[in-house]
């Protein structure tokens, strides 16, 4: 299962939004981790403030930290053939 999939199904389990167990996780990995995360609209600031709610069993903390091992997210952000118009001289 991909690791958005399985962001989602935790997500759908707590009534919350993918983003916001995201945010959620991060706040749980340590006072010296503080997540920004961007946003332009009131409403998402406010949705986003919900996932200080969010708590989670160590159970819980453990499948997400094994959903996004160290690495299983690295890659180039965007694909090479879109970013091809950089290089042109």
């Amino acid at each position: 299962m991909k690791l958005v999939d399985r962001v989602k199904e935790m997500a759908e389990a707590k009534g919350a939004t993918p983003g916001q167990v995201a945010l959620a996780w991060l706040l749980h990995q340590g006072s010296d981790i503080v997540p920004i995360p961007g946003t332009k609209r009131v409403a998402y600031v406010e949705e986003n403030t919900k996932a200080t709610g969010i708590v989670f069993s160590a159970e819980e903390l453990n499948r997400l930290n094994e959903i996004a091992r160290v690495g299983s997210t690295a890659g180039d952000r965007y694909a090479q053939e879109r970013m091809s118009w950089l290089d042109a001289t």
